[in-house]
């Protein structure tokens, strides 16, 4: 099992590494009719993309997405979608110096460990280039709860290294090239992210992901929870290294009488559980908190081991992002996306269009509307 795949009624497989020719991905499951073109790809892929501004990664990819079969006159036919971006910018001997040395904190010990052999070009199939195709397959994802169930995704960045917002603005985040709420701290961050940029050193981050309007039902009570496989799926995205949903490490500080999110016929008085009981949505907003290391790619010497097992001093030379987390938002809205898509044609598959038996209790976020 070479578990390149996940989902199990919406199934999308990606494939490709850093500096091979492409990167693609193969959507299995989506239903047919959803109207599907190269051009919807763009905005989300461009969020994403290395190179838009001074505080990420150089490397300028073009992004640009074939559509190989599974559309036929614009709309999806029920058959497999397949999707192909090719590489156009990688830059392989920057890695040739250090071909056959280990780089702390990446996976260049852990692949050679598994296969025996491994493409040390830009960390090959460990690379965040291969995020490129889950966001690839997001859109998919995203475009068809949109229209199926009304559901909106959104991620921003909530905290880069010390730095956390001191206010909170959904509008502030698409304007800014840090996906920050609080536009009054953007000339701030600015300033941090150009020093650590010359210092050669990295930051780790935090991303908030929230998905609006998804109904109560959908999830498994057992081993098919809805907050388990969000958090299977973000620790799936490359440096992630914790996960939170709702109120999560929080909850450990608070009384029952404090994260019990209170009921009445008006609605939830919180969401501490993160629009999941048991499980299963509740129909509050999904709230999801995802932590990303720092970069382990640094210009900075640092003590590791060849291939040989010799000790030697490793210097990573490159394009590389100072801090990762600044364009993981379409990544983790993706990833939830594709999540919530795989559990609604679940919840079909075994429930069909089941009414609730009581009404709809409001989320907390539709009475503060």
């Amino acid at each position: 099992m070479s578990d390149n795949s996940f989902g199990r009624l919406l199934r999308v497989t990606t494939f490709g590494e850093s500096h091979g020719p492409a990167i693609g991905c193969v959507i299995d499951g989506c239903p047919p009719g959803l109207a599907l073109a190269p051009e919807d790809f763009r905005a989300d892929l461009d969020r994403r993309a290395t190179g838009k501004t001074r505080h990420t990664s150089q490397r300028h990819e073009a992004d640009e997405v074939e559509i190989l079969s599974g559309v036929f006159e614009g709309r999806t036919t029920g058959t497999p979608i397949g999707l192909l971006v090719r590489n156009t910018d990688a830059r392989s001997k920057d890695y040739a110096g250090i071909a056959a040395q280990f780089r702390p904190g990446h996976a260049d010990y852990t692949y050679l460990q598994k296969y025996g052999h491994r493409d040390p070009r830009g960390g090959g199939r460990s690379s965040a280039r291969e995020t490129t195709m889950r966001v690839a397959a997001g859109v998919v994802a995203k475009k068809w709860l949109a229209e199926r169930h009304g559901v909106q995704v959104r991620a921003c960045v909530s905290q880069v290294a010390h730095l956390v917002p001191r206010g909170f603005d959904w509008t502030a985040v698409e304007a800014n090239p840090f996906f920050w709420p609080d536009a009054s701290m953007v000339a701030e961050l600015e300033a941090f992210m150009d020093a650590l940029r010359k210092s050669g050193d990295s930051a780790g981050a935090r991303v908030h992901v929230q998905a609006l309007g998804v109904p109560p039902g959908w999830g498994e009570p057992v081993y098919g929870k809805l907050d388990a496989e969000i958090a299977a799926a973000m620790m799936s995205i490359n440096a992630v290294k914790g996960v939170e949903i709702g109120a999560g490490f929080a909850s450990v500080t608070q009384k029952g009488s404090e994260h019990r999110d209170l009921m009445s016929p008006a609605g939830f008085a919180s969401n501490h559980a993160g629009g999941v009981l048991g499980g299963i949505s509740s129909g509050q907003d999904i709230e999801v908190s995802v932590a990303f290391k720092p970069t382990s790619s640094l210009r900075l010497p640092g003590a590791t081991v060849d291939t040989s097992g010799q000790p030697v001093e490793v210097i990573t030379t490159g394009r590389h992002d100072p801090c990762v987390g600044l364009r993981a938002p379409p990544i983790c809205e993706a990833m939830l996306a594709l999540v919530l898509m795989d559990q609604a044609l679940r919840h079909r598959a075994q429930c069909g269009d089941v009414d609730p038996v009581f009404p709809r209790i409001p989320g907390k976020h539709e009475q503060d509307v």
